[in-house]
């Protein structure tokens, strides 16, 4: 049992001590086969195939688990560290707590988006981006994308998406208008002023390579989705009675038959049922 704890809790040693097992990792090799990983899986509603990562139910137990794997492999390095979670209804500037120079560093700089502080910075040398988009070979961010500004979502937002007793609901893709999983993944109706919401608002406010299927590429990847990981088990707790859906296999007449994940069907590429992912109280805890 470890504990994950809020990015603004950590100490100065805590921080050190994660940034120097991502960029062991990253040093590896390890690191970007976990960013491949995920635009493997970043499969869309109009793509053929499973969709297990996003638009679908699973959503939430497959980015647990890919969530385990990556802190497995940091502890691999330094045993005594855990991903935090980044708290976005709070610490909501460019100015917060995890953007300073001792942890993820900041916005990028006007014109390409590179980011120039920090240890994950391209100067530093220990930070090359291998899944390139474009030309770029470089961690990017345009935190609040000042041309066109964005805000981070509220706790109001948050709350809205807990207080729906449903987890998920057909059509089980982008469009579903019932359910927690959908109105925290985030997706609005097509077209709307507000097509994006909490998981998927957040990406845009960090923007840059957040923005891409590549998003594990930034290391705040990680601390957004422990956060989500730690909205679902608000919301498990706020809902007792209620459970991940589709409970069954769908049927071969519906749609989604064969690309959404059931309760019992195993994800790929763990071979792991959501069912097995539903509790990580004998794993981790927040603070």
């Amino acid at each position: 049992m470890y504990t994950r704890k809020n990015q603004r809790d950590l100490t100065r040693t805590e921080k050190k001590r994660l940034v120097s097992a991502f960029l062991e990792l990253k040093r590896s090799g390890r690191y970007d086969e976990f960013v491949k990983l995920h635009g493997r899986f970043y499969v869309s509603d109009g793509e053929d195939g499973p969709r297990p990562s996003h638009m679908s139910p699973s959503f939430l137990p497959w980015h647990r688990r890919f969530l385990l794997e990556f802190e497995r492999a940091l502890q691999a390095v330094d045993p005594g560290v855990s991903i935090p979670y980044w708290d976005w209804t709070k610490d909501n500037t460019p100015a917060a707590s995890l953007w300073a120079e001792d942890f993820l560093g900041g916005s990028g700089r006007p014109g390409d988006w590179q980011v120039t502080t920090g240890p994950f910075a391209y100067a530093t040398g220990n930070w090359t981006i291998k899944a390139r988009i474009g030309e770029r070979n470089f961690l990017t961010r345009n935190l609040g994308r000042p041309s066109a500004p964005v805000s981070l979502p509220t706790r109001q937002d948050v709350d809205h998406a807990l207080r729906d007793p449903l987890y998920d609901a057909a059509p089980w893709d982008s469009t579903t208008a019932k359910g927690f999983r959908n109105k925290l993944e985030g997706w609005g109706a097509k077209g709307s002023a507000t097509r994006t919401h909490n998981h998927n608002r957040v990406h845009r406010w960090v923007g840059g390579l957040m923005m891409s299927g590549s998003s594990p590429d930034d290391p705040v990847f990680w601390l957004h989705h422990a956060f989500l990981d730690l909205l679902w088990d608000r919301w498990q707790k706020a809902h007792p009675g209620s459970g991940y859906l589709p409970r069954e296999k769908l049927p071969a007449s519906d749609p989604q038959h064969g690309r959404v994940f059931s309760l019992h069907e195993p994800m790929p590429p763990w071979n792991v049922a959501p069912a097995r992912l539903l509790d990580h109280s004998r794993v981790y805890r927040y603070a």
